[in-house]
């Protein structure tokens, strides 16, 4: 058409027509005029074959010193990146200006991929059902997550089937452990309802760390026997080689951007408690799980069969209970009721727990504490073990090394510090006797909110008042006496009936 220039999809539908059609009607059925018609038979070349090469629209920048200086650099240094190169021609050329940097990694990347040398492969691998499953940590301190206004460092650690797809999480309080991967994958494991026939992880690099030779060798047979213990060939990929475990590496950030939306819809990351942040992430589990449902479900009928029983997911140790009424392990101090003194218990050590036995026979769980990020030694305390012998000494709380620790709620402290203003004695009495009272009538909870009304208020407690408005001390509540009266009384009612019966 007049006034339109002739594109290569017109000129290669003339030359089609033409090949059976005079140049007439094959112009008329390309849409172009007869003129053009026979000087695309006396020209053959596509229009866009006759365009000029484009040239240099401005002076090259990097002539002086690419291939004297830039070439070298990239041989001689194959993995250098080209933000280095670039810094380090900007300080041997300081005439070098900011808008010469994308110049430059365009012409490094072409440069390498006509001369660079050969770099690794990303193979694609078929996975066949019930074959393979896989085992991964991640990080999760970018949600900032709140657990009961405190904010909760964790990890997830992290199941998934290659074929399938089906996924299971579980919250991490400590690093990355044996316990932790344990308890992880065999909480999976149940809740798949089978076991593939291999279980593959990364090196454990960080469960090993700072561990000994037998301490290493230990771990590894423990691992081997989890594995065995259900069937599971144990692999493991190379170290810093994520993409042997793409088929989890890469799920591991669809589940954590999962996890920030459903926080940003939810409106807040602050949860009552540990078990409420749990269930929201099983609840966002489940519902990847759901569009994978048929897969999985399929999957499940090639599973191996679980075992009658789970294996250890803990860790077996024991402590002697010191006269400090407690016992450290793992550089954390715990507190036991004072009647354990002098006994060594048996401790389960789970990644969120201990379960303390004496022998065969349970006597309590106590949460799991983490050493200080210094270094410092962790204190895990319950003010209802102590609180009989502070009273008979309540100025051991002045300069007491787990002091924070023994404070239930924040009320509390806050209620220690504003007595120490006026006398330090007077805290620790106070404090100590407002202990008793909250662990005596099994108020803390009322006790802590009117301690924080009244620091609000600027006001001191009142022992005698808060003595008097919570429940009567047990200790003076009167005495019943019940007088039972002799069995020979119900006798002689039973003869009383029958004689008259008769």
């Amino acid at each position: 058409m007049p006034g339109r220039h002739i594109n290569d999809h017109q000129m290669r539908l003339y030359m089609k027509i033409r090949a059976t059609t005079p140049a007439p009607a094959a112009a008329a059925g390309a849409s172009i005029s007869v003129a053009s018609a026979y000087r695309i038979d006396s020209d053959p070349r596509l229009p866009s074959q006759k365009k000029p090469p484009r040239g240099r629209r401005r002076p090259d920048p990097l002539v002086e010193f690419f291939d004297s200086e830039v070439v070298p650099m990239l041989i001689a240094a194959p993995g250098l990146r080209p933000i280095g190169v670039f810094q380090e021609m900007q300080r041997r050329h300081p005439s070098l200006g900011e808008n010469v940097r994308r110049t430059l990694e365009r012409r490094i990347r072409s440069w390498r991929a006509l001369h660079g040398g050969d770099r690794d492969l990303v193979f694609r691998q078929v996975h066949e059902p019930g074959q393979m499953g896989l085992s991964d940590f991640t990080e999760m301190g970018d949600l900032k997550v709140d657990v009961a206004g405190v904010p909760l460092v964790h990890r997830l650690y992290h199941f998934r089937l290659a074929c399938s797809g089906f996924e299971h999480a579980h919250v991490i309080l400590g690093g990355e452990s044996y316990v932790a991967l344990a308890e992880g994958l065999q909480n999976a494991l149940w809740a798949l309802g089978g076991a593939p026939r291999e279980h593959r992880s990364d090196s454990l690099s960080a469960a090993f760390r700072n561990l000994d030779r037998e301490a290493r060798v230990d771990l590894t047979t423990r691992y081997e026997a989890l594995c065995r213990h259900y069937g599971m060939e144990p692999s493991r990929n190379n170290r810093g080689v994520a993409h042997e475990n793409g088929s989890i590496e890469s799920p591991h950030g669809h589940l954590k951007r999962a996890i920030g939306d459903a926080l940003l819809l939810r409106g807040s990351g602050r949860f009552a408690d540990l078990g409420a942040y749990r269930r929201f992430i099983d609840e966002i589990v489940s519902r990847k799980n759901a569009r994978n449902e048929k897969r999985i479900t399929a999957e499940r009928r090639v599973l191996q069969p679980l075992p009658a029983n789970r294996t250890c997911d803990y860790e077996d140790t024991t402590a002697v209970v010191t006269s400090s009424g407690g016992f450290t392990l793992k550089k954390v101090f715990y507190t036991v009721p004072s009647r354990l003194i002098g006994h060594r218990l048996r401790v389960k050590l789970y990644d969120d727990r201990l379960d303390l036995l004496i022998g065969t026979t349970s006597l309590l769980t106590v949460r799991r504490g983490r050493p200080g990020p210094d270094g410092k030694h962790g204190h895990v305390v319950d003010y209802r073990h102590v609180i009989h012998a502070l009273r008979r000494k309540p100025m051991a709380l002045l300069n007491l090394v787990y002091r924070d620790e023994l404070f239930p709620r924040e009320a509390y402290r806050l209620t220690f510090e504003r007595l120490r203003e006026c006398s330090e004695k007077i805290a620790c009495k106070t404090l100590v006797e407002l202990l008793s009272l909250a662990h005596d009538r099994t108020c803390e909870a009322e006790l802590a909110e009117i301690l924080t009304e009244l620091l609000d208020t600027d006001r001191l407690p009142d022992l005698a008042a808060l003595q008097a408005r919570f429940a009567p001390d047990p200790g003076r509540l009167p005495q019943v006496h019940v007088e039972l009266m002799p069995l020979c009384r119900y006798e002689a009612l039973c003869e009383s009936t029958f004689g008259e019966a008769a």
